[in-house]
């Protein structure tokens, strides 16, 4: 497909694919089509359906409805096994492969050569040497497959898969830890696999690489398939208004104001340099003013967390540097940063944020403990009087403090997770999507609370997915693309359009 023609069969379809858990709909009615020597990318924002299509593909899950058609015969996979019998197989960022066998070990896995009843390695090195090399891969195939980089190890998961299943090849996030030289080397066995009419199905975040090595696009939003696409004749900006279900007219009516220009009316608090991890995120600066919103902004994937993992000590940065007030600081730990004045308010409340089975006061004191040390125990009477007034403060809706967390409201546990870090205190918070996933008033509500924070001093770092909402708050919006900081946008320079053509820009 490298001439952007089409062939006349399809290699594998879907029509009217659907599926549902419980009362949502994962998956709505989603025609799909996936041509020889093709590399098809899916492209979508959280929740848009990716996942669930491809386990619907490679059976992790049965379909409630549609067809699955490859060379033109209806399928229904049973399973991952089964798939890979028909010719569907997938490798996922997490390299699903045992890193203490060698090479040649992992890709014969479960089909060794044998003889006189015990595995022969010597064929099985072979014939791992041999199928490497089809991809100019040259390598000691003896050795633990833990002494190769992610790349290599991504490479001996394709082979594997390709040997097993030479019809359709499902690549999830595949470059997502690597750098680029190690992009390049697999794109060169992707374009191998083109070659020999392998149909690739690719999902990833990263743009460039995107318009680098597909064919076509399909976007999905939202369960749904929103368009299709030449990659060569889709702009950019056609390309996120889809993934967002935004467009460049719209615009919020009114925004926040502020003074516009160098952080006019700031005091400057969090200044850092040179800022990066290696396979993570690209080096960069970023300067944070106390009683200033600064919005994070780029699509899923473009590196927002992993800022704020950074900056919060979660992952270490292995360059660059950070000042508060002018004083060099090491932010290589998250209880650092808690002696340092910082919160964070994680992404996934569910996983990193709530202790579900605790009380809500027992959530709401975790942070102001854990910086005093646990040898300064807060008093009982103590912890109920901070546990009232924020439930007072932020109007969490529960009975008292001691219900568990897990019975609350999603916009309720939100503010929990918001309760615990200002019972600390903190001088700087990072608020990671504080708004998904909550009723319209709880959203409104989550909102007023950061500004209200802002105007009380605090340095606030926001991450959102929603363009509207970042605009709304935000003084100024560093915009992200591909894990690497491409604008900073200030003022009255803050708009939904300019975001847009900031992630879109090349």
């Amino acid at each position: 497909m490298s001439d952007q023609t089409q062939p006349q069969d399809p290699l594998l379809q879907t029509r009217g694919l659907s599926k549902h858990f419980g009362a949502t709909q994962a998956l709505v009615d989603v025609d799909f089509t996936l041509y020889p020597g093709e590399v098809h990318a899916l492209l979508g924002e959280n929740g848009a359906g990716k996942s669930t299509l491809i386990k619907l593909l490679t059976g992790v899950h049965r379909r409630d409805a549609g067809t699955i058609l490859l060379e033109g015969k209806p399928i229904d996979p049973r399973g991952p096994r089964h798939a890979q019998e028909l010719g569907i197989t997938a490798v996922y960022q997490e390299i699903n492969l045992i890193p203490t066998l060698s090479v040649a070990e992992n890709i014969m896995l479960g089909r060794q050569p044998m003889r006189l009843g015990f595995v022969n390695m010597r064929a099985a090195n072979r014939i791992a040497r041999r199928l490497l090399k089809t991809f100019n891969i040259d390598i000691d195939v003896s050795r633990d497959l833990s002494s190769y980089s992610l790349a290599i190890q991504q490479i001996v998961a394709i082979v594997r898969g390709v040997d097993l299943s030479a019809k359709v090849l499902i690549l999830d996030e595949p470059t997502s830890s690597l750098d680029r030289h190690e992009v390049e080397t697999l794109f060169s066995v992707i374009r191998s696999l083109k070659e020999r009419g392998i149909g690739i199905l690719l999902i990833t975040h990263f743009l460039d690489q995107v318009y680098e090595i597909s064919d076509r696009i399909t976007v999905l939003r939202n369960g749904q398939k929103v368009g299709e696409h030449l990659t060569a004749e889709l702009p950019r900006m056609q390309l996120i208004s889809e993934m967002l279900g935004k467009h460049l007219s719209e615009e919020l009516s009114t925004r926040k104001q502020h003074s516009a220009g160098n952080g006019a009316g700031y005091e400057d608090y969090l200044q850092i340099r040179d800022f990066g991890r290696r396979g993570m995120i690209e080096p960069f600066d970023l300067d944070i003013r106390k009683g200033e919103i600064v919005g994070l902004a780029g699509l899923l994937g473009s590196g927002r967390t992993e800022v704020a993992h950074l900056i919060f000590g979660i992952a270490k940065s292995d360059r660059g540097s950070a000042h508060i007030n002018g004083r060099k600081v090491n932010l290589s730990s998250p209880r650092r940063a808690i002696r340092l004045g910082f919160g964070l308010c994680p992404e996934d409340r569910k996983v990193e944020g709530i202790m579900g089975d605790l009380t809500v006061r027992e959530n709401i004191i975790l942070a102001l403990q854990a910086k005093l040390g646990w040898f300064k125990y807060l008093s009982r009477k103590r912890q109920d009087e901070l546990t009232q007034q924020m439930i007072e403060a932020l109007q969490i809706v529960t009975p008292d403090g001691e219900k568990p967390v897990k019975e609350l409201s999603g916009g309720n546990q939100q503010k929990v997770i918001l309760a615990r870090w200002l019972v600390s205190n903190p001088d700087f918070l990072i608020l990671d999507e504080p708004t998904r996933g909550i009723d319209v008033g709880a959203h409104a509500e989550i909102v007023t609370i950061i500004k209200r924070l802002a105007m009380e001093g605090k340095a606030m770092l926001v991450i959102s997915s929603e363009l509207a909402e970042v605009v709304d708050y935000s003084d100024r919006v560093v915009v992200l693309r591909d894990r690497k900081k491409t604008m900073e946008l200030e003022g009255e320079d803050i708009s939904q359009a300019s975001i847009m053509q900031a992630i879109a820009e090349r």
